[in-house]
């Protein structure tokens, strides 16, 4: 696969599968399946959505490895490469270099500010150290993110050719895109979508070339995806309604919900988690089980291991 296509349509940000004694790589490569059976356009490790917070730095690789090893080139594979410092955001960036991956997503470090001009210097000085690669820049919202403005945005792409996709995830994502659209360089190949599908058909109708939601129900988003693009909005807006329930419990339940729901689909051994996560209890897996069942993808289980 030419990493160097155009990213497009529906790129899910892999879970950490975790086991009591550390992470579980056979896992990892059984979630990969789980993505390409169900006709994602690419995928994306390690992000927020993967506790990558979390994780040894030799755990990260290793995880990457096997995310790789198991695409084996069918799909394109972005690779988060956030970082504090820039030396940090290289030395992620070599780490997928050496894996075959130039697609990079970076989130800037909060602590260089939200102004474009420090942005565009962080950014261009990773770009100068790493000239192959193609940048993803990925606008998170605040408290975790920088929360950069339409316009600084822009000035950041103008400013670092290597910058050629974003990541729009500020609130609201919509108008957000419609106004980087409207002044991006033609070096930008698209804006994504974030927020896990949330807002999905908006972002599609301003835009988008793509979302990047979690995994749980990736199989949906896929034919939500065709639907839309091949002008069957109707069809599109069904599934998205259908998706909604669970999303909005999403939010809320983060990594926890998506490791839950993966284990009623016979993907994921457990919903161990170590980033900070609400517990889910009885009354909260039964509404998550119900809104799963009402994405209709399979009969959800009784939550024996809850």
């Amino acid at each position: 696969m030419d990493q160097k296509m155009r990213l497009s349509g529906i790129l899910p940000v892999l879970p950490t599968p975790f086991a009591d004694d550390g992470v579980d790589l056979d896992a990892m490569r059984r979630l990969v399946r789980f993505a390409l059976e169900g006709g994602v356009d690419g995928v994306v490790f390690p992000g927020f959505a993967s506790e990558v917070e979390a994780l040894s730095a030799e755990e990260r690789v290793a995880l990457l490895a096997a995310v790789v090893a198991e695409v084996a080139g069918r799909i394109p594979v972005v690779a988060g490469a956030s970082g504090g410092t820039v030396a940090e955001v290289v030395a992620h960036a070599h780490q997928a270099a050496a894996l075959g991956i130039d697609l990079l997503m970076i989130q800037p470090p909060k602590s260089i500010g939200a102004g474009a001009e420090a942005v565009a210097a962080f950014l261009g000085a990773v770009a100068a150290q790493v000239p192959n690669a193609e940048i993803i820049l990925q606008n998170a919202p605040a408290p975790r993110g920088s929360d950069l403005s339409p316009e600084a945005v822009v000035h950041v792409v103008r400013s670092v050719p290597s910058v050629r996709y974003v990541k729009e995830e500020t609130l609201p994502a919509g108008p957000a895109i419609t106004a980087i659209l409207a002044e991006a360089p033609e070096h930008l190949r698209g804006v994504i979508g974030g927020g896990g599908a949330r807002y999905i058909l908006d972002e599609y109708e301003r835009g988008a070339c793509a979302a990047m939601p979690a995994l749980e129900i990736a199989d949906l988003h896929v034919s939500l995806d065709r639907a839309f693009r091949d002008g069957r909005k109707s069809e599109a807006r069904a599934l998205y309604i259908r998706s909604l329930p669970l999303l909005v419990l999403q939010a809320v339940y983060r990594m926890r919900l998506t490791k839950h729901i993966l284990m009623l689909r016979g993907v994921a051994d457990n919903r161990i988690v170590r980033a900070p996560t609400p517990e889910i209890d009885a009354l909260a897996l039964r509404d998550i089980d119900a809104s799963y069942a009402e994405c209709g993808l399979g009969r959800p289980g009784e939550g024996e291991n809850a």
